[in-house]
């Protein structure tokens, strides 16, 4: 088989990847409570190489997030679970979050509701037709237990500190940018989300910008 063949086929293949879901642990206590199928997590789904997770803040824009794979900063890595595959180039897929990040605002962070596992079990179930594990968001389930909200570093509580963003181009770089929500107020001391400390170490972390409907 020549060469140029040999490239054709890795080009056509460029877009079938896997989808996992990383899951991490918010307590060390999961060490014991995960054998009973208890224990608070954290998880983000990994697709073409970035991982994406939700998170809270307090504007009406995007909380969807992406950090290197099993590096999310302030919380503990516990595993990874393969959920499927998809036949989805990375720009197909970058315009999928985009558009699933207008649903998914970090001002609508719902511990019972609308936590980082909801949103991981709804990305996989669009992707794959499948559900994430029942005990990753069970304690949720059972009384919003569950606190995944950004770790204090990337807390978003005041008009002078937005989220910032990370634009695809065409070419598939990224650009810079800084999104100005729709008119937004000051947040009063007691009003604001404390969040959890971060672990040491962990990766960078960038909001995905949602596509303009």
């Amino acid at each position: 088989m020549s060469n140029s063949s040999t490239k054709y086929e890795n080009i056509e293949n460029s877009s079938d990847t896997q989808v996992v879901l990383n899951v991490y642990d918010l307590t060390p206590i999961n060490n014991y409570t995960y054998w009973f199928g208890l224990g608070i997590y954290h998880s983000g789904i990994e697709v073409h190489g970035k991982e994406y997770g939700f998170g809270a803040h307090d504007f009406p824009v995007s909380g969807v997030f992406e950090v290197e794979p099993r590096s999310c900063p302030g919380f503990i890595y516990r595993c990874s679970i393969t959920l499927g595959r998809i036949n989805m180039s990375p720009s197909e897929f970058r315009m999928f979050i985009e558009n699933t990040a207008s649903e998914y605002h970090g001002d609508t962070y719902h511990l019972i509701s609308k936590n980082c596992n909801h949103f991981t079990d709804d990305i996989s179930l669009r992707l794959t037709e499948r559900r994430v594990p029942g005990w990753v968001n069970r304690l949720a389930r059972l009384g919003g237990l569950c606190s995944c909200l950004l770790p204090e570093s990337l807390q978003v509580t005041t008009v002078k500190q937005l989220p910032e963003y990370y634009e695809c181009t065409e070419d598939g770089s990224e650009s810079h940018a800084t999104t100005t929500p729709r008119q937004s107020t000051e947040v009063d001391t007691d009003q604001e989300k404390h969040l959890l400390s971060p672990s040491s170490g962990g990766g960078e972390v960038s909001f995905v910008k949602e596509a303009h409907k």
